[in-house]
């Protein structure tokens, strides 16, 4: 699986002019099932990304975890993260998962984050989203598991 995390002071996704999903301080995940993904790929990213220390302790260090800090975490499907332009200018995307098989995985995904003790909102999967957030930092990281 892949993510694009970003270390938010606030985030929200809206569908159709209505907030669906809407956090505080916490990280934005957007995420993407590739083809052979699995459930055991799913878990450990969440794992991975709820003890990423990318947020400031005390001594201004980044030094804590989400999991450390009790933030929220906003979880977006976005299959765009496969895109592929290395033959052009137009994006192929057939290294990403199935529609059937990335809502799946996508939903292990905020399950798996949610076990571990994570506050979640989610993202509508396969809806045209408006995602609005403040990146704080900024902060931004690509995760492939």
């Amino acid at each position: 699986m892949r993510a694009l995390i970003q270390r938010v002071t606030d985030a929200r996704v809206v569908v159709d002019g209505e907030t669906i999903g809407e956090i505080g301080p916490g990280l934005l995940i957007l995420v993407c099932a590739m083809q052979g993904d699995t459930a055991t790929q799913s878990a450990k990213l969440a794992a991975k990304i709820s003890k990423l220390r990318i947020f400031t302790d005390d001594a201004g260090k980044m030094n804590m975890s989400l999991a450390d800090t009790g933030g929220s975490a906003l979880i977006v499907s976005q299959f765009t993260l496969a895109g592929d332009t290395s033959r052009g200018n137009r994006p192929g995307f057939s290294t990403a998962a199935r529609p059937e098989e990335g809502r799946a995985l996508y939903e292990q995904f905020i399950d798996d984050v949610a076990a571990l003790g994570i506050t979640t909102q989610t993202g509508s999967f396969g809806a045209d989203m408006k995602v609005s957030l403040t990146n704080d930092g900024p902060v931004t990281l690509w995760l492939d598991v």
